[in-house]
Order: structure tokens, then C-alpha cells, then sequence
């Protein structure tokens, strides 16, 4: 099983970036994914997952300005962050989700900077 996260970088507050993970040695298509990140001195936290038939889910922090989306024949999925703000630096995690309970072993994640 491997997770791979891309997409990550420095960005001004406002400003957007689109996450991808992409999974191999897993059935994609019937498992939920979800995206954390892990901010220095912070516990993990769930930002947004989409289950196997589509269905978003995001935490309050991240309602309305984060888009979770899967193309399961890529087996990958994304992240549209938009209207970025300082807090939402932290490196981003992708993984398959059995209700909220990561299946596999964490890769090595994508830096979010956001300048103020």
C-alpha cells in the first residue's frame, strides 16, 4: 500500500491549492478517503472525507472554502483549498477511512504554508 500526497506549497492568505493522494495496493473505489493534516504541536485532525459513492463530509474549519473529490479509475483524490488562511498551515494527509479510523500507514504528507 502506498499513499502519495502532492500538491503542497507556499501560498499568501486567500489564495488557493489543489491536493491530490494518490493510492496504490488498495480498492480504491470501495473505501471512504479523507484528508487530514497535522499542524506543529497538534495532534492530527480530520479536515474533509468523501465516501465511496461520492458524499462529502468537511469539519466546521474548513466548510465552504475546502472541496474533497475522488476519480476512482485514477484511484486519487483531491483537495481544492480555497480562501486560505494561516491556520491552515500544517502537513496534509490523505488515507482510506473506515468510518474515521485510518486502514493504512501514513505517507509522507504535503506542506501547506500559508503567509499572512
Amino acid at each position: 500500500v502506498q499513499l502519495v500526497e502532492s500538491g503542497g506549497g507556499l501560498v499568501q492568505t486567500g489564495g488557493s491549492l489543489r491536493l491530490s493522494c494518490a493510492a496504490t495496493g488498495i480498492r480504491f473505489s470501495m473505501y471512504a478517503m479523507a484528508w487530514y493534516r497535522q499542524a506543529p504541536g497538534k495532534k492530527r485532525e480530520l479536515v474533509a472525507a468523501v465516501s465511496s459513492g461520492g458524499s462529502p463530509h468537511y469539519a466546521n474549519s474548513v466548510k465552504g472554502r475546502f472541496t474533497i473529490s475522488r476519480d476512482n479509475p485514477k484511484d486519487t483524490v483531491y483537495l481544492q483549498m480555497n480562501s486560505l488562511k494561516p491556520e491552515d498551515t500544517a502537513v496534509y494527509y490523505c488515507n482510506a477511512v473506515v468510518g474515521t479510523t485510518p486502514q493504512y500507514a501514513w505517507g509522507q504528507g504535503t506542506q501547506v504554508t500559508v503567509s499572512s
